[in-house]
């Protein structure tokens, strides 16, 4: 069946910080994010269970740090965000070439708020996000909810993420799946574009 539906995760693959404008003391500060299984109080604060004091808190015990510090960075955390130029460019061609594209992430009311401000934001059709829903990835009902909502057959819907996880629920759903590499996000861009343009 023809692919008409595609839809993107945000942190790693539509957005990201760059590494060569960050110390390393602050990537080893949130170095759990690289993880396969995040921490529980990151997960309550996409969940939108914590409020950004309360997961700040958590933060500040699992690294050993004062309110300050902990403030300080959780605030450049959002502030560099920045988006992925490679695939900005996909999502522009996608959008010009017809195709619905859809939000389906893990995310905080903080950093989402943030992101919702970037140009590329506006070619979206429809989004899912975790904080307002009140589930996560990769957890059965997100998934749902965002086939629901948008009346998608799963069979002519992609989902593109750079966690195996988050991959492996869409599929059980009937999704199509791209491993996308944030590593190397502009390889997986020409791969996508191979693929769908």
């Amino acid at each position: 069946m023809e692919l008409r539906n595609i839809v993107f995760d945000l942190g790693g693959v539509v957005f990201a910080r760059d590494p060569r404008k960050c110390s390393r003391e602050f990537i080893e500060f949130f170095s759990f994010v690289a993880s396969p299984q995040m921490p529980l109080f990151w997960e309550e604060y996409d969940r939108g269970s914590l409020t950004f004091g309360e997961v700040k808190e958590q933060l500040c015990a699992y690294n050993g740090c004062d309110d300050e510090k902990c403030d300080a960075y959780l605030h450049t955390a959002i502030d560099m965000q920045e988006e992925i130029p490679s695939t900005k460019e996909l999502i522009e061609r996608l959008k010009a070439a017809g195709y619905n594209l859809y939000v389906l992430s893990n995310m905080s009311r903080e950093f989402i708020a943030f992101l919702r401000r970037f140009p590329v934001y506006r070619n979206f059709d429809g989004e899912v996000v975790s904080c307002e829903e009140h589930t996560v990835k990769p957890e059965e009902q997100i998934y749902r909810i965002l086939l629901t909502r948008y009346g998608l057959d799963p069979s002519q819907t992609l989902f593109i993420d750079d966690r195996r996880a988050n991959l492996d629920a869409a599929a059980r759903l009937g999704i199509g799946t791209f491993h996308f590499n944030h590593c190397d996000p502009a390889s997986s861009c020409s791969e996508l574009e191979k693929m769908l343009l």
